[in-house]
């Protein structure tokens, strides 16, 4: 494991040069700067941003506040733990650093000790958190892999070996034949690019960039219509395939939600692909309802199949997670409601489940009333 990086912003060039001395002797790599703006000017600079920072809060041009401020505001930056030297020591002071989220304070005057004490501390806790970052990183990889492997093979299959039987037999096929082992290879094609559209989301999600997205991209809507119309236009062959009956009620007059429409629409779609999935028996409903509640909108989605296990509720909205896929070897990534519980975190809504092994489920997503200006 390599020095950790120190940035150390401070105005008295007597004080700045007694700490990097300290914490050279201790083995650290230290930055320097003199005020905020010269801070963010080395943080501008460095390939790699430093490990940590100490600043001090009463400075020239941009004090430590500000400094902290403009550090926190930028995203290859925001997770560098903060440590604010002050002079002052007053409740008031330390009070608004911790409500900013500095992670700690040191006083004026203090020790090597009391620095060293505070920045190993700091140090360790941000590797802590690297660990369980990376840990949970590594897992996400290993469940892509391992859906990847088994969700892959399948469709591609299909793809190479009907494009293969085309390619050898095309002349001699009837228009019959022709048809089905087309069929076969648009079945396989839509279903890769499904898993490839899947992950794409749940990448958007896991990583916060959908929440970026929502916030230039959402709007109110009170007509889900066009909504519905596209889900159905998705789903419904599938549903057919399964011989299933595919319904949609929308409720008149439904108030304002503020929406992303493709991610919510993502959503839907999810729990209509999992509603149809997991109904084996044929000519059962499968209703997507639209209605008012609690002053926003409800979006329920109830099928009449196998329904779940009361020990499984509590992990049905995990990543990668599936009910007894050893047993049913369903189809999917098993992403689908956690994709749906991250999409209506964005819309600041929820999601309830009620269901009854062997009798069916019925998932729900509550969003809030648009606000008004």
């Amino acid at each position: 494991m390599g020095k950790a990086t120190i940035l150390v912003v401070e105005d008295d060039l007597h004080l700045m040069e007694g700490i990097r001395d300290i914490l050279e002797i201790n083995e650290y790599e230290v930055l320097t700067a003199t005020h905020g703006h010269a801070g963010m000017e080395v943080l501008q600079r460095q390939p790699v941003p430093p490990d940590l920072i100490v600043s001090d809060i009463m400075m020239p041009h941009m004090d430590g506040y500000a400094f902290f401020e403009a550090v926190r505001a930028t995203d290859a930056w925001i997770a560098i733990p903060f440590i604010f030297l002050t002079a002052k020591g007053e409740r008031d002071d330390i009070r608004r650093g911790k409500r900013m989220g500095a992670e700690d304070y040191v006083v004026k005057p203090f020790s090597a000790d009391d620095l060293l004490v505070a920045v190993s501390a700091k140090l360790d806790r941000k590797r802590q958190l690297d660990a369980v970052a990376q840990g949970s990183i590594t897992e996400i990889k290993r469940n892509i892999l391992t859906i990847l492997n088994h969700e892959m093979r399948t469709p591609l299959t299909y793809v190479v070996a009907y494009a293969d039987m085309l390619s050898r037999e095309g002349p001699e096929l009837g228009l019959n034949d022709m048809r089905a082992f087309l069929r076969g290879i648009n079945a396989g094609a839509n279903r890769l690019r499904r898993l490839v559209e899947t992950f794409i989301l749940l990448v958007e999600l896991e990583t916060g960039e959908a929440t970026a997205t929502y916030a230039w991209r959402r709007q109110p809507m009170a007509d889900f219509s066009g909504l519905l119309q596209n889900v159905r236009q998705k789903y419904t062959d599938i549903a057919v395939e399964k011989s299933l009956h595919l319904e949609f009620e929308e409720a008149p007059a439904l108030p304002s939600v503020m929406v992303d429409q493709d991610y919510l629409s993502a959503a839907v779609e999810c729990l209509v692909d999992n509603a149809i999935k997991f109904t084996d028996q044929p000519e059962r409903p499968v209703r997507v309802q639209v209605t008012p509640s609690g002053g926003g909108v409800a979006i329920a989605v109830q099928d009449k199949g196998r329904g779940i296990p009361p020990r499984e509720l509590e992990h049905i909205f995990e990543t990668f997670y599936q009910i007894d896929r050893a047993k049913y070897e369903d189809q999917g990534a098993g992403s689908g409601l956690a994709i749906v519980s991250a999409v209506v975190r964005l819309h600041q809504g929820k999601v309830e489940v009620s269901s009854v092994p062997g009798e069916g489920s019925t998932f729900t997503i509550y969003l809030p009333r648009a606000a008004e200006d």
